[in-house]
Parts: structure tokens; C-alpha cells; sequence
């Protein structure tokens, strides 16, 4: 499976001229659905026509409509040009392949309403370098994404909300359909994916329509939010539409409201960070499958950061307000978690952890009981280094999203960590990419441990083991047991009843 410097390849649609970058060959904005323009917007991804010729793929395309001044404070840089024609994805692979290669789809983050697959920290290159093949994808954002309307119902056959979901399966499908030329194994595709990247890795672990498309995933700061009722968003649609005017509206007035009107919206007009329960692709709320460990049964990792609670504010809770509610509404219950967080001085820093955990690190654990259940291994990891210049700007740990440029081993492309990241800190980041990448090369139902600086164990059966990456914002990895189980326990508990954003 030598492959020629000229990075040509044939789809089933058509053949694609990459580009050659050192020992990894890159193809850009590969057309995986049909655009989802007119007629189509609102409507389950249709497949892509083909096309005659050598179709250039050496630059990104243009991401679906966001604030871009958002996205490069938040989301991971330039998110360039918009567009609603934005069903594209990247494909990194070595330009050697002896053999077919992991494959590793990769889903980006920014609350259902920023980013892109082409962001500068998900750059392929250094994963596709340690032998896998990483593909990167846009899918549809914001109101584009998520909707629900009167005036929809009945245009398919199937009740069809989550359009960025769908997005996601259509992708996963022309990788099935098309990986092998790139060098990757269609047997072997680990679908991972950040903050909404991981809700929705978490959201097709948990759909019918997405059985069987991928065969392992890794859920990075993953939250507990509930997902969206179909009857909450069907109001919300038609308040939005009322907003533009459109009180009896039919689907062709809703479709003409231009694509940029729709992102500068703010609550409560706004897309909530998570799935609407209760269209084909999500029949279920995601957590109620895990809590009946319903879940598609494939090799999971999971993990959080050391600061979730950083990103709290963008979602405008109170942290020290939420202790204060506390002491009003429910003394007894501070009371225990006070006794839980032994040490912990202060409302602000006892309602940071406390957020924290009851919205991101509870998720690993309900997770991990999920696959105890299915016969199926969970690898469990707690994030919490920083790099070394930036020890007093991330005095908590480690913030929302903090881990990415390591996975992807990008510090030296991710601002800000490109203007101060030194040797140690990307020696720390190469170690942390290698156990990705060995979790999407070897990971299965027969493998106990991932290798790497400390050898990581899988918690089979009743193991609960999970793995420290970074100690204290140092570098270091550390294996510990029954992490935080006892705040855990309750807070698996009472996340169904206590964790939203009002």
C-alpha cells in the first residue's frame, strides 16, 4: 500500500488532488453531503452527486454560519468564510501505509453553535504521523443544526430534528464507504469528539441510526445537561419564527430567512447546548440510555478537565450562587456536600468544584457503570496539567478544552499556547496523543491496558481505576481508585433533577 507522492485518490464520487505535507498528505473539504441550501435546509443530508475530473482539495471550506469573533476567543481560532453549503470534511493520512491504519473521526466542540473542522488545533498531521488516519468534518450549526417547527412536521417520512446529528451520521457513512482508499481500516473507526463534540459522540452512542458506524469512542468533557424536549423546541421554533415576523408561517417563509440572521440571536431565541429528545435520531434522552445501559456496545474512553467550572461563565452561572441557593433551599444537602469537599474554603471555590463535578466528571462515571454493565471496557482519565508559563493564569487546573492541543499534539498551531508552550510542554503533549492513538489502534473487548509512560487499565467488571494525566498541573500520570466515588455516587443521584442552566 505504498502510496505515490501525488496524493490522488478516488472516491465513489469522484477523484480528489490532495496535498503533500512532509510525510502526511492532506485532502480539504471533501463534499460528503449534498449542500443543504433551499429546499434543503431542514431537511436529512442527501448524498453527494458526483462529479467528472480531478477535483482540487487542498483548502478548507467554509464553515457553517457562528460568531467568528466568538470562536476565536472560545472555539479554537479563524473559523474563515460561512456558509450554509458547509457539509465538508479533511482527511490526514501518512503517505507510507503498509497496512490499513486506525481510523480517527473527529467531532469539534463549541456549544452546538461554533467551530470547524478545519480550526488550527485540530490539525491531523502529528496523529496521522503516529500511523492513523484522522478525519476532520463541519456540520451544521446553531438554529441550522437544531430546529423544530409546526410547518416542518411531515416533510419526511421520519421526524427529523437534530440535522447537525444527522450530519454527523451521513459523515460517518462516507467514511465507511470511502476510508479504504485513504489508507484507513473500515473495521477500525474510533469516533471522538470535545465538550459538544463529546455530547455528540455521547448522543450516537446512544442513536439507532448510528449502530454500527464506528467501533470505539472517546468522550472528552462530555456534560450532564438534559437534552431538549421535542414539545420545548417546537415553542421555542415558534417563537423564533414570530420573531421574524412569520406568526402563520409555512415552511417556505421559514426557509427564506437568511442563514446569517439566524446566529447573533440571544436567549431565550438562542440553541441550547445539547439535542432535541424525541425525533428519529434521538428517540430517548442520551442519558436515560446510559442510566439502562442501552448504549451501542463499543470500547469508550472518557474524561474532564481539572477546570470545567471555566466555562460556567459562558453559560452565565453563578458559581458562588449556587452555594448561596444552597444554604436558603436546602442546608441539609450543603451540609453533605461540605462534608465531601473537606477543605474546601469559600463559596466561590466550593461552587466551583461542585459545578463542576455534578456537570462534567459524574459523566465518566455514570459511563464507566454503563459499560460494566454491557461487558464493555471503559478507560477513565482526569486532565489536569497546564502548561508550565501559565500556572498562574489557570490557577484552578486545567479549563474546558484545555486537554484538545494535546490530544492532537497542535500546541505549537493553538493560540494562545503557541506564544509561551515549551520543550517539557510538548514532550508532556506527545505522551498524550500516543495514548489516543493507542486507544484508537488497540482498544477492544479482549484489551485490558493502553500503553504509555504508566500502563493504563481498562475498569472491567467492578475495577473502578482511572488515570490522572497531569498531577496538580504538573506533568506526570498516575493511576488512582475509585476516584472521588463517594461525590460521584450522589451526584448520579441528583444530576436528573439539579443540573441545568437555570
Amino acid at each position: 500500500m505504498d502510496n505515490p507522492s501525488t496524493p490522488i485518490i478516488t472516491t465513489r464520487q469522484g477523484t480528489l488532488l490532495g496535498i503533500t505535507d512532509g510525510d502526511v498528505q492532506v485532502w480539504r473539504a471533501i463534499p460528503y453531503a449534498a449542500p443543504p441550501v433551499g429546499a434543503l435546509r431542514w431537511r436529512s443530508p442527501q448524498p453527494v452527486a458526483s462529479w467528472d475530473g480531478v477535483r482540487p482539495a487542498s483548502a478548507f471550506s467554509a464553515s457553517s454560519w457562528q460568531s467568528s469573533d466568538y470562536c476565536q476567543q472560545l472555539g479554537g481560532g479563524d473559523p474563515g468564510r460561512f456558509s450554509e453549503d458547509c457539509l465538508y470534511l479533511n482527511v490526514w493520512s501518512p503517505v507510507q501505509r503498509k497496512k490499513p491504519l486506525p481510523v480517527m473521526v473527529w467531532l469539534h466542540g463549541g456549544g452546538f453553535t461554533i467551530g470547524a473542522g478545519g480550526l488550527p488545533p485540530y490539525d491531523g498531521k502529528a496523529l496521522a504521523q503516529r500511523e492513523a488516519v484522522v478525519v476532520t468534518l463541519n456540520y451544521r450549526l446553531g438554529h441550522l443544526g437544531f430546529f423544530a417547527h409546526p410547518a416542518l412536521e411531515g416533510e419526511e417520512e421520519r421526524v427529523v430534528h437534530n440535522f447537525a446529528l444527522l450530519d454527523q451520521i451521513a459523515a460517518l457513512e462516507w467514511v465507511r464507504d470511502n476510508i479504504a482508499a485513504f489508507g484507513g481500516d473500515v473495521n477500525n473507526i474510533t469516533l471522538f469528539g470535545e465538550s459538544a463534540g463529546a455530547r455528540s459522540v455521547l448522543s450516537l452512542l446512544a442513536s439507532p441510526l448510528a449502530k454500527g458506524l464506528f467501533h470505539k469512542a472517546i468522550v472528552q468533557s462530555g456534560y450532564t445537561l438534559a437534552d431538549t424536549p421535542r414539545e420545548q423546541a417546537l415553542e421555542k421554533g415558534k417563537a423564533l419564527a414570530a420573531h421574524f415576523g412569520l406568526d402563520n408561517t409555512s415552511a417556505e417563509q421559514l426557509r427564506a430567512i437568511p442563514a446569517e440572521d439566524f446566529w447573533p440571536l440571544t436567549a431565550p431565541l438562542n440553541v441550547a447546548p445539547t439535542p432535541i429528545v424525541g425525533d428519529c435520531v434521538l428517540p430517548e434522552p442520551m442519558l436515560e440510555v446510559f442510566f439502562a445501559a442501552r448504549q451501542h456496545p463499543v470500547p469508550i474512553m472518557i474524561g474532564s478537565n481539572s477546570d470545567e467550572a471555566s466555562v460556567m461563565a459562558v453559560f452565565g452561572i453563578d458559581l458562588a450562587g449556587q452555594i448561596q441557593k444552597l444554604r436558603k433551599e436546602r442546608r441539609l444537602g450543603l451540609g453533605l456536600i461540605k462534608l465531601l469537599y473537606r477543605g474546601v474554603k469559600g463559596d466561590e471555590a466550593l461552587g466551583r468544584q461542585v459545578c463542576r463535578d455534578m456537570a462534567f466528571t459524574t459523566l465518566g462515571f455514570v459511563v464507566m457503570q454503563a459499560q460494566q454493565r454491557v461487558g464493555e471496557p471503559c478507560w477513565r482519565y482526569w486532565f489536569d496539567y497546564v502548561a508550565e508559563a501559565e500556572h498562574d493564569t489557570y490557577a484552578n487546573g486545567a479549563w474546558h478544552g484545555n486537554e484538545v492541543p494535546y490530544v492532537f499534539d497542535t500546541l505549537t498551531l493553538a493560540e494562545p499556547a503557541r506564544q509561551y508552550v515549551n520543550d517539557n510542554d510538548l514532550a508532556f503533549s506527545a505522551q498524550v496523543a500516543d495514548y489516543w492513538v493507542n486507544f484508537a489502534r488497540s482498544a477492544s473487548r479482549g484489551c485490558s491496558t493502553l500503553e504509555g509512560p504508566t500502563r493504563w487499565p481498562a475498569c472491567h467488571h467492578r475495577r473502578d481505576v482511572l488515570l490522572r494525566i497531569g498531577l496538580n498541573k504538573h506533568a506526570g500520570f498516575k493511576l488512582e481508585n475509585r476516584f472521588m466515588r463517594a461525590r460521584l455516587a450522589l451526584f448520579k443521584r441528583v444530576m436528573k433533577h439539579h443540573v441545568s442552566l437555570d
